[in-house]
């Protein structure tokens, strides 16, 4: 049996399931029952298992919050998400405060050291509000839930869109057959396994991050947190726990290869297996650089919240196929289509739809229309281009054309254009990603002002971080008296693009 570290805490997972039934008990006596919904907004920490199997168990969506956002968007997930209560570390409380849901409960987590000494949090932040109850005493007051927990459900994960409003992506039931088929895809894509020890070092708030470290715990895993990467820590975790598996992304692979190689000889990282990274594209160096560091325990994967994981590969394929993300998971097929809805040929590019018969179907929480925009014939898409070669493996070469990778976080300009034009002084703007060197793409903001309105990009920028997330706020701001439009009247966004693109060697 496995156990969760976070610093200098352990719990035996047996510790942490019987946490989570005690909280099942405790939000069932709140009324909480199939299909409602509990926030969480936490850090990585052990409270976030505790919470997310303790709505499980009552069939009810655990939906983790970007701890990242400002208020109004914290608030509009929690209103959104039809919230009955809220469990928070006890220094993101501050940000919830004004914009909590009528008759939502509040359970405060202490904000654990290591956590704290992570981000820099001083111990007056971490105060007990008077309208919210602690975690731990309220947890000791509830017997263990004793009756046959109802199917599990995913954690509902909010994902954007085009209209830069988030939405929450919820699953049926994984029942029966899906159970057996998600074991399958975990252990030939993610290469999960029983006596498997992981590190889960990316937000649990993310889909991938999360659905990693909850399956985890149900292979009775031993599961670190790392509360906040960090490259060398990293190495000294998989060095001190002997790690196995991981899920990373491509910004972490980069500042790991930044290390200078003095520090990276000094840790012992043969314990790992299976190393899985997705979320965004991998530059072709870096990942040769860290096959021949790591060796060949590298695998990829493509997928979404949406569609789950869609294709995966090993480094041996990649290397005799670079580029590749690899052939259909199990249960999985792909399609790639031209614009009238036509399978195209092998090796010609075309909008790639998938289904994924390994889980339950979805909906967009209120939003049911929407999954009929992304859906043809049963099949899905993210909007992202592509071609299958003759042998079935997957390479991507387009993506969705306006939205921004930055980091393995996907950003949507409409959000933040939304933001930008309710800003005194700007008629028009147009955000998109520019090249970055560390996390793949960053935002920019092309901005047209109204005549005589005097602005600077500091004032821009100051104005979106307001409102949003930091990783939100455009790092580049530039002023146009007209932006390019097509024919249509739609701002002709690659030319903005492309300069900056084409000034990195790099295309888009």
């Amino acid at each position: 049996m496995g156990e969760i570290r976070s610093g200098e805490r352990a719990l035996a997972l047996t510790q942490v399931q019987e946490r989570a039934a005690r909280a099942a008990t405790g939000f069932e006596s709140l009324g909480i029952g199939d299909g409602d919904t509990v926030a969480i907004l936490l850090r990585n920490d052990i409270a976030l298992f505790e919470a997310s199997l303790a709505a499980q168990q009552l069939g009810a969506f655990a939906t983790p919050i970007n701890w990242h956002g400002k208020p109004e968007e914290i608030g509009y997930t929690l209103s959104d998400c039809g919230a009955r209560v809220l469990v928070a570390h006890t220094d993101l409380l501050a940000c919830a405060a004004g914009v909590l849901p009528p008759g939502v409960k509040v359970f405060a987590v202490a904000t654990p050291p290591e956590v704290r000494n992570a981000y820099g949090v001083p111990p007056a932040a971490c105060l007990v509000p008077g309208h919210a109850s602690e975690w731990e005493r309220w947890l000791a007051g509830f017997a263990p839930r004793s009756v046959p927990p109802l199917a599990a459900r995913a954690s509902m994960i909010y994902t954007s869109g085009t209209t830069g409003r988030p939405k929450g992506v919820r699953r049926r039931p994984a029942a029966g057959v899906f159970q057996e088929r998600r074991f399958l895809t975990l252990r030939e894509c993610w290469g999960f396994t029983e006596d498997m020890r992981c590190v889960v070092t990316g937000p649990m708030y993310h889909s991938a991050p999360n659905a990693y470290g909850l399956a985890a715990v149900h292979f009775n895993a031993t599961v670190v947190l790392q509360p906040r990467f960090e490259a060398e820590e990293l190495l000294g975790l998989i060095q001190e726990h002997r790690i196995t598996h991981m899920h990373i992304v491509p910004t972490m692979f980069v500042r790991l290869l930044r290390l200078p190689e003095q520090v990276r000889g000094r840790y012992d990282v043969s314990s790992l297996r299976w190393v899985i990274h997705g979320a965004a594209p991998c530059p072709r160096e870096i990942k040769k650089a860290m096959i021949a560091w790591w060796g060949p325990v590298i695998h990829e994967y493509y997928g979404s919240t949406e569609g789950g994981v869609i294709t995966c590969s090993a480094s041996r394929e990649w290397l005799e196929r670079p580029g590749t993300v690899g052939r259909p998971a199990p249960l999985v097929q792909v399609r790639v289509l031209d614009d009238e809805g036509r399978p195209v040929p092998p090796g010609v590019s075309g909008t790639i739809y998938s289904r994924n018969e390994a889980l339950p179907d979805f909906t967009y929480h209120g939003l049911d229309g929407k999954r009929r925009e992304i859906d043809r014939d049963g099949f899905i898409t993210s909007g992202d281009v592509g071609y299958l070669d003759g042998d079935g493996y997957l390479f991507l070469n387009d993506r969705k054309i306006d939205m921004v990778i930055s980091g393995g976080v996907n950003i949507y300009p409409a959000e933040v254009e939304a933001t930008l034009l309710n800003m005194p002084g700007i008629q028009d703007c147009a955000v998109f990603g520019i090249p970055d060197e560390e996390f793949g793409e960053a935002v920019a903001a092309a901005v047209q002002a109204v005549p005589g309105a005097v602005l600077t990009p500091e004032a821009v920028q100051a104005h979106v971080r307001q409102h949003l997330a930091d990783f939100k706020v455009p790092r580049v701001v530039e002023f146009l008296t007209d932006l390019p439009r097509e024919d249509s009247g739609k701002i002709f966004k690659r030319k903005l693009r492309e300069p900056f693109w084409k000034n990195a060697g790099r295309s888009i």
